[in-house]
């Protein structure tokens, strides 16, 4: 197959490409910038604005078998002022529009079969106790309403005999992540515990399985609409706390109150404060299975050295 990937040089990109090229397949990175970076030789890269559906990258589209669309500004980067909360739809909406008119024109013939578009889990919003699947309807945070946007947007593509998958991801455990980082960092530090009252459900995934339901989705034309990317084994928060000092052996019993995290944080504590009980009901109706389904297996293979 030939792959492209828009945002294929960020941490989730890297390991899918990484993926692609191992099993022989053709792998372009639309990227800001075109030079080729130590030990990715076998990568093309293809400048992109991320705005518009021009050449060089446009000529690409033709012929390929997939894209993905992993582009937008990170959304634990800089602290939520209007402005950043601006970028950070307005980047999404942009790439992802420039992808669906490169689309509509590209010939029939040369379309790509499949899109991939990145969102969140974050699309359910702060849902308490309530089990979440792919039919659930979306919250009312600011991440919810973004996500539900970028969704809209991609899913323009099907008008165009595209089928389109939407990688609905929780926070990623991988070596080198930096949600992950930061996550951990207090518990390196000795002052790791639950985060507001620690009762809100923590979802998250694995990089390998995200990278391998992003596989999924390119292979399997079953495959359509939004797919909750996280793992089976969810806890609450505080005992996902509990986890990490048992793995790290650090204490977990320095909480960081509700009030506090606000007053930090302003709307930004939702990531850490919200919290949904997401059950990957697509994946496991199409058999997928999790290599890291355990919360301990996970953080222990995140977290070794090495």
């Amino acid at each position: 197959m030939k792959i492209l990937i828009a945002g294929g040089s960020g941490y989730i990109g890297r390991r899918l490409s990484a993926s692609l090229l191992e099993d022989g397949h053709e792998v372009v990175v639309l990227s800001r910038s075109s030079r080729l970076r130590a030990g990715t030789t076998r990568i093309r890269f293809v400048t992109w604005d991320a705005r518009t559906a021009a050449a060089p990258w446009l000529s690409e589209l033709n012929g390929a078998d997939g894209i993905v669309n992993l582009a937008g500004a990170s959304i634990g980067a800089g602290r939520w002022t209007r402005r950043r909360m601006a970028s950070i739809l307005a980047s999404r909406l942009q790439a992802t529009s420039a992808i669906v008119e490169a689309i509509a024109q590209t010939p029939p013939a040369g379309r790509p079969r499949v899109l991939v578009n990145a969102s969140g889990i974050d699309y359910y919003g702060n849902r308490g106790e309530e089990p979440v699947t792919e039919e659930s309807g979306q919250g009312d945070s600011f991440l919810a309403g973004v996500t539900q946007q970028w969704e809209a947007s991609a899913a323009r593509a099907q008008t165009l005999g595209v089928r389109v998958v939407i990688v609905r991801t929780a926070l990623v455990f991988g070596r080198g992540a930096l949600a992950f980082r930061l996550l951990t960092l207090p518990f390196r530090l000795f002052v790791g515990g639950p985060l507001g009252n620690g009762r809100q459900w923590f979802t998250w995934i694995h990089v390998d399985d995200l990278v391998a339901l992003y596989r999924l989705a390119l292979e399997d034309s079953r495959l359509s609409g939004p797919i909750n990317a996280v793992a089976p084994g969810i806890r609450p928060q505080r005992e996902v706390a509990q986890a990490i000092g048992r793995v790290l052996h650090r204490p977990a019993v320095m909480p960081a109150p509700a009030p506090l995290l606000r007053l930090a944080l302003g709307k930004q504590s939702e990531l850490l404060l919200h919290g949904r009980r997401a059950i990957p009901e697509k994946a496991g109706a199409l058999g997928f299975r999790f290599r890291f389904a355990d919360l301990d297996e996970a953080l222990k293979n995140a977290l070794r050295r090495g």
